[in-house]
C-alpha cells in the first residue's frame, strides 16, 4: 500500500518519457509569498475600512444635521451663517465653483504650456534643471501662497484689474488657487506627453509635419487619456483647497450669496475651516444652533466627499473611453 502511495504522488513521466517538474517551487519560497500576499491583502481591507468608517461616521451626523433644519433652508441663495441658523450650501458651492473655474483658468494653459515644452521642446539639460524644480513647486505650503494672495495678488493685481474689487476676493483666492495647482497640472501633463511613442514622433516628422503640427495632430491627441486625468487632478485639489481660500477670499465664519468674484465669499472647505476653528461653543455642539452648526461640518464634508468622488468616477470613464493603446 505504501508502494502504492509513492507512485500515486510521484510526477507523472512526460510523453518523451522524461519525469514532470515540478513548477510549485520550494516549500520555503511558497511560505515566504503567501506571507507577503496576506501582509498586502491586510493593508487593503485597512485602507477601506478607514474609508467606510469616514462615510459612516460623516453619513450619521449629517442625517441628523438635516433632520434638525427645514430643508428648504439648505438653498435660498440668501447666506451662509451656521451660527445663527442660516445653511444656505449654495453660497458656499457656487464659491468653490468661482475659484475652481478661476484657478483652472489660470492653471490649464499655464500647466499645458509648460509640459508641451519640457517635453517637446527643451533640451534634456534644461528639461533636467526644470522638471525637478517643477515638481518642488507642487509641494510648496498652500498658506504660503495664502499670505501672497493677500499681499500681492489681491491688492497688485485684482484691485488694478478691477478698481471696484474688494482687498479680499473670491478672484484673488481663485488666482492663488491656480499657481498652486499649475505645477501638478505641469507634471502629470509632462509625464503624458513623454509616454506617447517616440515612432508617433518619427512617423510624423518623416511625412515632413513640423514640431507645432506634430504637437497639435498627433502627440496631444495621443495623449488625451493623460492630460484630462492631469485636469481632473487639478479640479480635485482645486476644490479641496482650504488655506489659500481662507486667508484670501475675505469671508469668515458666514457669507452671503454672490456670482461675482470680485466679492468676498466662502467656498465649501473654507466653511469648514472657519466653522470648526471658531471661539465660541460649535465645536463642542452645545445647544440646539451651535449642535446644528457642528453637525452641518459633517455634512458639508460628506458632500465634499460624494463630489470629488464623482469627478474621479466621470474622469476615469472617460479617460477609460478615449485611452489610445499602442
Amino acid at each position: 500500500m505504501g508502494d502504492m502511495t509513492s507512485v500515486i504522488d510521484a510526477p507523472s513521466p512526460s510523453p518523451l518519457g522524461e519525469p514532470a517538474v515540478d513548477l510549485r517551487g520550494n516549500s520555503r519560497r511558497r511560505w515566504r509569498e503567501t506571507r507577503v500576499k496576506v501582509v498586502l491583502l491586510f493593508s487593503v481591507g485597512i485602507t477601506l475600512a478607514i474609508s467606510v468608517a469616514i462615510i459612516a461616521s460623516l453619513l450619521g451626523q449629517s442625517i441628523d444635521f438635516i433632520n434638525s433644519i427645514p430643508l428648504n433652508n439648505l438653498w435660498n441663495f440668501d447666506q451662509w451663517a451656521p451660527r445663527i441658523g442660516d445653511f444656505d450650501i449654495a453660497t458656499l458651492f457656487v464659491g468653490s465653483l468661482l475659484v475652481t473655474a478661476i484657478a483652472m483658468i489660470i492653471a490649464t494653459p499655464l500647466g499645458l504650456g509648460a509640459a508641451i515644452y519640457l517635453s517637446e521642446y527643451a533640451s534634456p539639460r534644461v528639461r533636467r534643471i526644470v522638471k525637478p524644480f517643477l515638481e518642488v513647486m507642487a509641494g510648496i505650503p498652500s498658506i504660503v501662497l495664502g499670505f501672497f494672495a493677500i499681499a500681492w495678488i489681491g491688492p497688485e493685481i485684482v484691485q488694478k484689474l478691477f478698481s471696484d474689487a474688494s482687498a479680499f476676493s473670491l478672484a484673488a483666492a481663485g488666482i492663488g488657487v491656480g499657481l498652486l495647482v499649475t505645477p501638478l497640472v505641469a507634471s502629470v501633463s509632462e509625464d503624458a506627453l513623454r509616454a506617447v511613442p517616440l515612432s508617433l514622433r518619427e512617423a510624423s516628422y518623416g511625412l515632413g509635419a513640423r514640431k507645432l503640427t506634430t504637437v497639435t495632430r498627433i502627440i496631444f491627441p495621443a495623449a488625451i487619456s493623460g492630460l484630462v486625468a492631469a485636469m481632473i487632478l487639478g479640479i480635485s485639489r482645486a476644490i479641496g483647497e482650504t488655506m489659500i481660500v481662507t486667508l484670501a477670499a475675505g469671508a469668515y465664519g458666514e457669507a452671503n450669496f454672490t456670482t461675482n468674484p470680485l466679492d468676498v465669499g466662502m467656498t465649501v472647505t473654507s466653511g469648514i475651516a472657519t466653522l470648526a476653528s471658531g471661539t465660541d461653543q460649535v465645536a463642542g455642539g452645545a445647544g440646539t444652533a451651535a449642535s446644528s452648526a457642528y453637525n452641518s461640518l459633517f455634512f458639508l464634508g460628506l458632500l465634499l466627499f460624494i463630489v470629488t468622488f464623482l469627478l474621479n468616477v466621470v474622469g476615469e470613464s472617460f479617460v477609460r473611453r478615449i485611452r489610445e493603446r499602442y
